[in-house]
């Protein structure tokens, strides 16, 4: 793994800086807005981390996503977490487990978007495969919008392997599958779970797909036959806390 990782862009950056991720030194645009640096360099200095000025050409030189907003942050690589951890986070929380994996998931933005809408909703946890899919880079904390610093994440080198791990602690795996014999909300998604998100075009795998204990199909009406899969990924996660905010409510 890489010494040094590039944060970049004002969200992704500030939200670091929250969050105490360990910055070794801050590269600040020449006539950046007063107000972001002012307040980057703020947080900077309460934490004793060098800010430095340069000319813009040099953060396009350095910068990964292309979209640094004249804000890079020179950071620790972002580290990930054991599966077992994110595990005990929940079991300290007194919550049932909600974990997303993902397989082969090649689109950083796409991985970013779910990062994103998962640590909104409360998921416990991220799990990624370290082969044939994107990992934790520059680009997936900016479409993430800082929420890679909030959200476990764990990275692990066969997800069958992961899943059949989760099934023996309680969880139940689910996936989506268009030809799925129930829809989405048809299903009691409020117990311990693991929701399997496929990768661009082709889905889960094959494999992956015979491990979920079942599998549910959003509703497709038009002529184009799935969703991406940062939007299916949303969806369901909003499901998936509808229900366990109406199971609350009546255990009230």
């Amino acid at each position: 793994m890489q010494e040094t990782e590039t944060i970049e862009g004002r969200n992704p950056v500030l939200e670091a800086l929250k969050a105490g991720r360990p910055i070794n030194k801050l590269l600040l645009a020449k006539g950046l807005n007063p107000r972001l640096a002012g307040e980057v360099q703020n947080l900077a200095r309460q934490q004793g981390i060098p800010v430095q000025q340069v000319d813009r050409r040099k953060l396009d030189a350095l910068a990964a996503s292309r979209n640094h907003q004249g804000l890079i942050a020179m950071a620790a690589p972002r580290p990930y977490v054991e599966v077992e951890e994110i595990l005990a986070a929940a079991a300290t929380k007194g919550e049932p487990p909600l974990l997303v994996l993902v397989d082969e998931l090649e689109d950083p933005h796409n991985l970013g978007a779910i990062i994103r809408t998962a640590e909104g909703v409360g998921v416990h946890g991220l799990v990624l495969t370290k082969r044939r899919g994107v990992g934790l880079t520059a680009a997936v904390a900016r479409a993430s919008a800082g929420a890679v610093e909030y959200l476990p994440v764990a990275r692990v080198v066969n997800l069958v392997q992961t899943m059949e791990f989760l099934k023996k602690q309680g969880l139940w795996i689910v996936g989506t599958d268009a030809n799925a014999p129930d829809l989405y909300h048809k299903r009691d998604l409020t117990g311990p779970l693991g929701l399997v998100v496929g990768g661009e075009g082709k889905g889960m795998g094959r494999l992956v797909r015979e491990t979920c204990d079942f599998t549910v199909r959003l509703p497709m009406v038009g002529r184009i036959s799935s969703l991406n899969a940062a939007v299916a990924a949303g969806v369901l996660l909003y499901e998936i806390t509808r229900q366990r905010a109406a199971r609350a409510a009546l255990d009230r």
